[in-house]
C-alpha cells in the first residue's frame, strides 16, 4: 500500500479482482466499501423476495455471509483460506422495496478465527437483519 492509496481502495480493488461469486452476483450485490475491518455493500430488494412480497430471509443471510466471508478471506492474507464455521440472522424487520445495506464489522480478527457482525437496514435506515458470522483461519495446501 501506498501513502496515497487507502486501505479501502485496496480492498475495493482486491474484490473486483477475486469476484464475489455467482451466488452474490445473480442477486445483485454490490460492494461500495472493502476492508478487514469494515465492509459495505447493497443488494435490490426486488427479484430477492418471498411469495409474499418481503425480502426472503435467506437473502439477508446471503448478504451477510459474501460481507463476512469477503473480509475474513481478506484478513486472511495470501496463502490462507477463511470458511464459515457459523452463522446466525435475527430479523427484526422486513424490506419491501428499495435497496438494502449491509454493514459488516470486524469483531475478532484473529490468526485462525475472524468473527464479524453485519447489520442490513432499508433504505429509510431501519434495521432489519442482524448477522453473525464466524470465519475459521487455515493455510491452504
Amino acid at each position: 500500500m501506498t501513502a496515497k492509496t487507502p486501505a479501502r481502495t485496496l480492498g475495493i480493488e482486491w474484490v473486483r479482482e477475486r469476484g464475489i461469486g455467482a451466488l452474490a452476483e445473480r442477486m445483485g450485490i454490490e460492494f461500495s466499501e472493502f476492508s478487514a475491518e469494515r465492509a459495505v455493500a447493497t443488494m435490490p430488494v426486488e427479484g430477492n423476495t418471498q411469495p409474499v412480497g418481503l425480502l426472503h430471509g435467506g437473502a439477508y443471510v446471503v448478504l451477510g455471509e459474501s460481507l463476512g466471508s469477503m473480509a475474513a478471506n481478506f484478513h486472511a492474507g495470501p496463502g490462507r483460506l477463511a470458511v464459515g464455521l457459523d452463522i446466525n440472522a435475527t430479523h427484526t424487520a422486513s424490506a419491501t422495496s428499495g435497496i438494502v445495506t449491509g454493514t459488516c464489522t470486524a469483531i475478532h480478527l484473529g490468526r485462525t478465527i475472524a468473527v464479524h457482525e453485519i447489520v442490513v437496514a432499508d433504505e429509510r435506515g431501519r434495521r432489519c437483519s442482524t448477522i453473525r458470522i464466524t470465519n475459521l483461519i487455515k493455510d491452504l495446501g
